[in-house]
């Protein structure tokens, strides 16, 4: 490695380490646990590093031999040819040994990050919905991949690194101080020029890229929010495109002034190191050279003193920095184990069993219920806070106890924020109660498989959420197996076989991000067509017409019609109509069952039912 090379490297380390963390043993241990899979693979990767460390060092030595050869006069072309062949055998071992460190460090740091991405991955679907309420999209992300990736640069950049120049520098010193220990100890002398600034302006330049990468953090977060489909028809509406294109600019300015006081601040530091690097090798040459016409010093001494300066300061460099390089993989480290720390509110019981096949009851009784607080489900690095929000447990359901037999249907209607989705997310096990039950066919859903539960529910929002892929993979998302000959049943029940079957790819037809090619009568559609698919035993519907005209929620009531028939269903509904013929009716007021009874039987009642009958139906006369 050059002088040059080495500064850069120097400078590239101390700008992207972390500073202020302390070795844990806790990590380290949960870290070795990671490790424990590839002992083999690392257990080669750092014996090829040690070698090639050796290798590099072996290589001027022969250099110098070469040298003395040919100033001695001698003649001898056979020790010159043999001494080339060994230092091409040299060269061709290096390479050799490059491939294979290379190879075992793809494997391992590859390897590294399938397991943790897996890991968090699948840790992060057992985590409970108000997670994702609470969380930052772009934060779990970032955990995913930025993080992620920095922990598996401690093996496969870090630890060779680390062995490697620690042999390099180790040979090198002590080869040096054989052949002169004066000029080896005066080529240290300038080794604080080259070790300290690299040091102080790594730290400054990390905070211009820390600040560069806010600006581009902000820019990317408005771009994302301007550029998504509703985002977007916001601005259209309410924006200010002078504005927003100002402050866009600004920030963007911003970053290029930083980006043109980064470059001028690292050249000229490489400039000064490799200044530095070029008067130790003037020293070396100087009082090599003198060494050597005094007759103290070999000629091909001289060169090879030369020569291995560059791998003495280049490991030195690297090393200083070596425990910054540790504490930044720690903290990706430590970023991923705290996802990984955050315990899953719902898991299965040990024993849990099957939910029992045929028809299937839904049933409260009891229940109370608060949702969580935030130091329960989230972190404030992924919420972007200094300090969770300490509210929460507050109870919003008290004593809820109603049945729904096989084949029924109940509606839940009451004022907005009443407890009526809250009620409907339990049965899924979206939460789990806090006092009393929720009984699916008889069980507490606590001692079913959750895998059971999901396979026996059927579920539609008011905004049913779709991918941005084909319509085929929105359905058999319900429902892999599914043949064409099934989907296209499903959509003709959903009443949306016709206009699939009149998109320009059919069923391949890729419907944008959450459906937004599609009418929003379309979209919920499409999510019954899934359910329906998908043959659940218990339908729930929170409001899923809320947002439609006449004509699209007449569309969507037929093929809920056809998704409710001959199943339990639980209804929240805001407009009465959809629910006159319910088999019972209930009334959610500040998280209680203040009525029940058919549609009948509450009209003819005069209480919060009729009332809210007579705002939807008998509007006041203007």
């Amino acid at each position: 490695m050059s002088m040059e090379v080495a500064a850069w490297d120097s400078l590239y380390r101390t700008m992207h380490a972390q500073e202020g963390r302390a070795l844990s043993r806790v990590t380290l241990r949960r870290v070795a646990g990671f490790a424990r899979p590839y002992r083999g693979l690392l257990a080669v990767f750092l014996t090829a590093s040690v070698l090639t460390a050796a290798l590099t060092v072996a290589a001027p030595v022969l250099a110098g031999r070469v040298v003395d050869a040919i100033v001695g006069g001698g003649g001898d072309t056979g020790l010159v040819l043999r001494l080339a062949g060994l230092i091409a055998l040299i060269a061709l071992a290096e390479a050799a040994l490059g491939l294979l460190t290379r190879w075992q460090s793809a494997r391992i740091g590859e390897g590294l990050i399938l397991d943790l991405r897996t890991a968090v991955f699948d840790h992060v679907q057992r985590m409970p919905v108000a997670f994702f309420t609470r969380t930052r999209t772009g934060a779990l992300v970032s955990r995913l991949n930025n993080d992620v990736i920095g922990a598996q640069r401690a093996f496969s950049d870090t630890l060779s690194g680390v062995v490697g120049n620690l042999v390099t520098l180790l040979l090198t010193l002590a080869v040096m101080l054989t052949f002169s220990w004066q000029i080896t100890l005066l080529a240290l002398v300038l080794l604080p020029i080259f070790v300290l600034p690299a040091r102080r302006m790594g730290s400054r330049l990390a905070r211009l890229e820390r600040e560069a990468a806010d600006h581009n953090a902000a820019m990317s977060t408005r771009m994302t929010e301007r550029f998504s489909a509703p985002g977007a028809t916001l601005v259209k509406l309410y924006g200010r495109p002078d504005e927003e294109s100002a402050e866009f600019a600004a920030r963007a300015r911003r970053v290029r002034d930083i980006g043109v006081r980064t470059a001028m601040l690292q050249w000229v530091f490489i400039t000064a190191l490799t200044v530095v690097g070029s008067l130790a090798l003037a020293l070396v040459y100087g009082l090599g050279g003198v060494y050597a016409i005094r007759g103290q010093l070999d000629p091909g001494t001289v060169v090879a003193l030369a020569l291995l300066l560059s791998r003495l300061y280049a490991p030195l460099t690297s090393l200083a920095g070596a425990r910054l390089e540790v504490m930044s993989a720690l903290v990706s480290f430590e970023r991923v184990f705290e996802i990984l720390d955050l315990k899953p509110l719902i898991t299965d019981r040990p024993g849990a069993r099957e939910l029992p096949p045929g028809p299937v009851g839904v049933e409260f009784a009891g229940v109370r219920f608060a949702y969580p607080a935030a130091d329960r489900v989230s972190l404030a690095s992924l919420e972007d806070v200094v300090k969770l929000d300490d509210r929460g447990g507050e109870e919003v359901l008290h004593d809820v106890s109603f049945r729904a037999e096989p084949g029924q249907m109940v509606a839940l209607v009451g004022s907005s924020g009443a407890g009526k989705s809250t009620i409907a997310s339990l049965v899924p096990r979206l939460y789990d109660v806090d006092t009393g039950a929720v009984r699916l066919a008889g069980v507490d859903v606590r001692d079913l498989t959750a895998a059971s539960v999901r396979s026996a529910l059927g579920v539609v929002t008011q905004d049913g959420h779709l991918f941005h892929d084909s319509v085929r993979a929105n359905l058999v998302f319900a429902r892999p197996g599914a043949t064409d000959a099934e989907l296209w049943d499903a959509l003709r029940r959903a009443r949306l076989d016709d206009l699939v079957a009149a998109l320009p790819d059919g069923l391949e037809t890729v419907i944008g991000e959450r459906g937004y090619r599609l009418s929003g009568g379309e979209r919920q559609r499409l999510t019954i067509a899934r359910l329906l698919l998908a043959r659940p035993r218990v339908v729930i519907l929170d409001e899923a017409t809320a947002h439609l005209d006449a004509t699209s929620e007449a569309a969507v009531q037929a093929a809920l019609g056809e998704a409710l028939t001959g199943r339990t269903s639980v209804v929240i509904a805001h407009r009465l109509s959809t629910i006159r013929a319910a088999d019972q009716i209930l009334v959610v007021e500040d998280g209680r069952i203040v009525e029940r009874g058919t549609h009948t039987d509450l009209l003819s009642r005069g209480g919060r039912y009729a009332e809210l009958h007579r705002t939807q139906f008998e509007p006041a006369a203007t």
